[in-house]
């Protein structure tokens, strides 16, 4: 079985720490192998080192394990940098939120789309591309695996500045996999889906019985007509109208749509993760002091890192469900400097977008709009342009006024300016 040197930067992540640690440490592909846990947040790098340290010795995984906030000093000889950062996550995501709201803008979450998408990337992109450098004159055959948003923006700055190999990953397939099925009325593990679009905005071109490969749309439509309408009312409008099934939830989706908010203006429930991240930080705690067993993490997250890692390492030709990846020519009818999501397969060769061809019409004129805004957004923050970004925010659906474009350009820029600077590109 061959080895390799996993550098996880955003270890400290309570979004994607656990479910790394549970994919690597049940994997038994990874023996022998070299996992490097980077944080800036020193209490979160030494809360995730010591679960590591508990996981490795129990699953008897035998990965050798480090620590330390200098990526630098970790980079050197990594086969794959796996990538979950955020800047003051939520802190900012609130601003993102609740500023364009004070200008009239209805939207749904703030974070991927909309004048909140917009200047998520102004901060992040930078920082991304610091560590792309670095990789490139450190690790530069190792692949970079991407679970920061953006994914969209990320992955398509990566694949129009740099040349390091990447992929952004994201369970949003999955979930419109389990709506389907809810319509449906039907076990989701007796169905495959098929999918392809952008990151949080793909559709489902296919939906088949798991056994005999049936079709399962006419079904779905069928369902569809007298479930309750209160379920994903925006995405079931979307494919009433387009005839294919929207991914990967109302909210997600709205964030791209200038009637979006028709799916609920409540936003991302701050209090909850809130809660949710001291409740973790405690069953961390409870589990690397032996308190409470380990048994209930030993099982797989359902993320794809760590099977993209083992089909590389060990040649499987696996096909993943879905992958954030620069387009050039992967859906056909969407532009080639594009970032775009659809089924991948991983061997020693590398990452290959499988491809699709032409989505239907209005599929892809109603994503090519959203490619256009992203396009401009990463020229904005590699730039740290400020008539480019108020451009970037006038040809999104989402923006409604001139007036309001510029007020929440100068509140959100003047919160944003310590992360905001020219990318060396």
């Amino acid at each position: 079985m061959n080895t390799t040197k996993i550098v996880f930067i955003g270890a400290g992540s309570m979004s994607f720490g656990l479910s790394m640690f549970q994919d690597i440490f049940t994997s038994k592909e990874l023996v022998g192998s070299s996992l490097v846990l980077v944080d800036i947040d020193e209490e979160n790098l030494e809360r995730m080192y010591k679960l590591a340290l508990k996981m490795n010795e129990q699953s008897g995984a035998g990965l050798v394990i480090e620590a330390t906030k200098d990526r630098r000093e970790a980079l050197p000889q990594a086969g794959f940098v796996v990538n979950s950062i955020a800047i003051e996550r939520c802190k900012l995501w609130k601003y993102d939120f609740e500023v364009p709201k004070k200008y009239g803008i209805r939207h749904t979450l703030g974070e991927n789309g909309g004048p909140g998408g917009l200047f998520f990337t102004m901060r992040t992109l930078p920082l991304i591309l610091d560590i792309i450098k670095d990789m490139e004159e450190l690790c530069p055959d190792a692949y970079f695996l991407n679970f920061s948003n953006p994914e969209s923006r990320i992955i398509l700055a990566l694949g129009r500045y740099s040349k390091i190999k990447c992929v952004g990953l994201c369970h949003g397939i999955f979930m419109g996999h389990s709506d389907v099925a809810r319509i449906m009325g039907i076990d989701k593990d007796d169905i495959d889906v098929w999918g392809a679009g952008l990151n949080h905005f793909q559709w489902l071109l296919g939906i088949r019985d798991k056994a005999t490969g049936k079709d399962m749309y006419p079904l779905l439509k069928e369902k569809n007509k007298t479930y309750d309408p209160s379920f994903m009312p925006l995405s079931r409008k979307l494919f009433e109208a387009f005839g294919l099934y929207p991914s990967c939830s109302d909210d997600h989706i709205g964030e791209y749509l200038a009637y979006g908010w028709e799916a609920g203006e409540e936003g991302y429930d701050f209090d909850a993760d809130e809660k949710y991240r001291e409740t973790m930080k405690q069953e961390i705690a409870a589990r690397t002091n032996g308190l409470k067993p380990l048994d209930d993490w030993f099982v797989p997250s359902g993320e794809r890192a760590v099977e993209v890692i083992t089909g590389i390492l060990n040649n499987k030709k696996k096909v993943i469900e879905s992958g954030i990846v620069y387009n050039d020519g992967a859906i056909t009818n969407l532009p080639p400097d594009a970032a775009v999501e659809v089924p991948i397969m991983v061997d020693a060769g590398g990452i290959h977008p499988i491809a699709v061809g032409d989505l239907p019409a209005g599929i892809a004129r109603l994503l090519t709009t959203q490619v256009g805004v992203q396009q401009m957004a990463i020229e904005a923050a590699v730039k740290a342009s400020k008539e480019l970004a108020l451009q970037a925010l006038l040809i999104d659906p989402v923006i409604n006024s001139t007036e309001a474009a510029r007020g929440i350009l100068d509140e959100l820029w003047e919160i944003n300016k310590p992360y905001i600077r020219p990318c060396n590109v």
